[in-house]
């Protein structure tokens, strides 16, 4: 099928496909005598499975490799199971970075709530951000 076909049934643009064929996520199709691409009908799968996988969080690189894998001959199960395991790791990691920066934005809140403006000195930049000092 050619590419047109392809970005309507995959709702990707034929740009977005290009890049992915550029990017090794694709084979080069074969051409048709005039030169135009001519996409197997397995691409739809292929294509479904790149959404997939970038909706799970795994990058065009994590997606590579993974296709590598299953183009190879392998099942990639356990190459996929670790990819999560790194993701959630990560996101749970972040998450706790994203908790201690709120507790410190409440704590920043609270004392901007009780701070009175004309009391700042020009000693000091702003005595919201400002570390107290005994």
């Amino acid at each position: 099928m050619r590419i047109g076909d392809l970005a309507v049934r995959t709702g990707l643009t034929a740009k977005t496909i290009r890049f992915y064929e550029d990017s090794g996520l694709l084979p080069a199709p074969p051409r048709t005598p005039g030169g135009y691409r001519d996409y197997p009908d397995h691409t739809v799968t292929r294509l479904a499975f790149v959404r997939d996988a970038q909706r799970a969080g795994l990058t065009l690189a994590e997606i590579r490799s993974i296709l590598v894998l299953r183009d190879d001959g392998h099942a990639p199960c356990s190459h996929v199971t670790g990819l999560i395991h790194e993701h959630l790791e990560d996101i749970e990691r972040r998450m706790a970075e994203l908790a201690t920066t709120r507790d410190a934005l409440r704590a920043l809140a609270d004392r901007a709530a009780t701070t009175d403006p004309a009391a700042c000195t020009t000693d000091d930049i702003c005595t919201i951000l400002n570390s107290p000092r005994p």
